[in-house]
């Protein structure tokens, strides 16, 4: 990566660093703070959560061999990478796992992450930070018996957050009781909504922009230099293609690869 920002003008990275919090009303004032850091305001939905990222200067991927028990990972290091799971395909979900793995580069610099408390904290930081909670209670269905569920729905629909992400939500802050929250629960299982809401395919599927800009930015320019860097870095041309989804252009006529790349 930090040959390819040689040659091409790479976003900064910009992630506020936070301590360690010590409560989940510090977690919430650090998502609050983040999006004021980001120009994001309080009180309306973020368009793209990917982008959000990619402009604080991450660099977003996929990868289609993840374990089914992991949605998403990210790395620190002076490029921060966000590497996302191709198995998952509803937008509003993969928006909450971007928003959780901005928690981890944000609340857990130089922290072993993965635990049941460090996940917790992320989990709270990303509906935090998808929906601030001033602006989430103005605007929860408010019931003292069954959920409005189609109030859930628009709600969704509004903040590309899923109705179970909403569910949560609610209860963290204390809008809907134990029971209730687990009544929403066992109602989505029931309607076969446990992985698939309704209204998923009206929240898209959101791409990352930044490194295949990148690289059509080279490629477009000094194609040769690409293949340069993967024999630099020891990376293959089908692992490239595999994290990028992006081929490598064909080499000059003029010119003839003489060695390849180790394994990575």
């Amino acid at each position: 990566m930090e040959a390819l920002e040689a040659h091409v003008r790479m976003p900064a990275v910009d992630f506020p660093e936070e301590a360690r919090p010590t409560s989940f009303d510090a977690v919430e004032r650090m998502a609050e703070n983040a999006r004021l850091h980001w120009g994001l305001g309080l009180d309306g939905p973020i368009r793209n959560m990917t982008r959000v990222v990619e402009n604080a200067g991450a660099v977003v991927v996929n990868f289609d061999d993840l374990t089914d028990r992991i949605d998403a990972l990210s790395i620190a290091r002076r490029r921060p990478i966000i590497v996302r799971s191709t198995a998952k395909v509803a937008g509003a979900r993969l928006r909450f796992d971007i928003a959780h793995e901005a928690a981890h580069l944000i609340m857990h610099q130089g922290i072993v992450t993965g635990d049941s408390v460090t996940e917790g904290e992320a989990h709270r930081f990303a509906g935090a930070f998808l929906i601030p909670r001033a602006a989430f209670a103005r605007e929860f269905p408010r019931s003292r018996r069954a959920l409005d569920w189609n109030a859930l729905f628009t709600m969704k629909l509004r903040w590309k957050v899923s109705v179970r992400a909403i569910a949560r939500r609610a209860f963290d802050l204390g809008l809907i009781d134990a029971a209730q929250y687990r009544t929403a629960n066992i109602q989505l299982v029931k309607t076969g909504q446990a992985k698939a809401e309704r209204f998923d395919e009206l929240v898209a599927v959101e791409e990352p922009e930044l490194l295949r800009a990148a690289i059509n930015w080279l490629s477009n320019r000094e194609g040769i230099v690409l293949h340069r860097l993967l024999v630099g870095i020891g990376m293959t041309p089908e692992m490239f293609a595999r994290l990028t989804g992006e081929h490598l252009p064909a080499l000059p006529d003029n010119v003839r690869q003489l060695g390849t790349a180790k394994p990575l």
